[in-house]
């Protein structure tokens, strides 16, 4: 299977009972049906993600294909932090990351908080490069 990102092999990983593909150009991996709940719910899964997740919260606008079916994959946005955004495959169920954002999904932090606040209060991805203002701070805080 080839990375739907930079087209580099992927390379079977193990995590605990669960075999995942990690790119070995770019880190990213491929989860099939089911394996990013899977993963997500075993303590230290994490280890599989080699790759830091980007400060930057631009969404990339490339479509990706799904490296098992090659159908247009779909953005998809994480429910309990919304700063993260992945692809999921509308036909097979697979999900695609890019490096890091496994960690951060398996960590939730107060940046995380803080991010996943400026986002609902903006309604985007681009509040990254919103201020802080005394009273959202405030907010956090509580």
């Amino acid at each position: 299977m080839k990375c739907p990102k930079c087209s580099a092999a992927m390379e079977a990983v193990k995590a605990d009972d669960v075999q995942i593909d990690r790119c070995t150009q770019c880190g990213s991996l491929w989860f099939d049906e089911f394996e990013l709940g899977d993963l997500r719910a075993k303590e230290g899964a994490e280890k599989v993600d080699a790759g830091q997740a980007k400060k930057s919260t631009q969404q990339s606008q490339v479509q990706l294909n799904c490296p098992k079916c090659s159908a247009v994959m779909l953005k998809m946005v994480d429910a309990q932090q919304p700063h993260i955004w992945y692809e999921t495959c509308k036909i097979c169920g697979g999900s695609f990351l890019d490096a890091g954002e496994f960690k951060d999904i398996k960590q939730l932090n107060i940046i995380d908080k803080i991010k996943d606040m400026l986002v609902k209060m903006k309604g985007g991805r681009s509040t990254a490069k919103t201020k802080l203002s005394p009273e959202v701070i405030r907010k956090i805080v509580q």
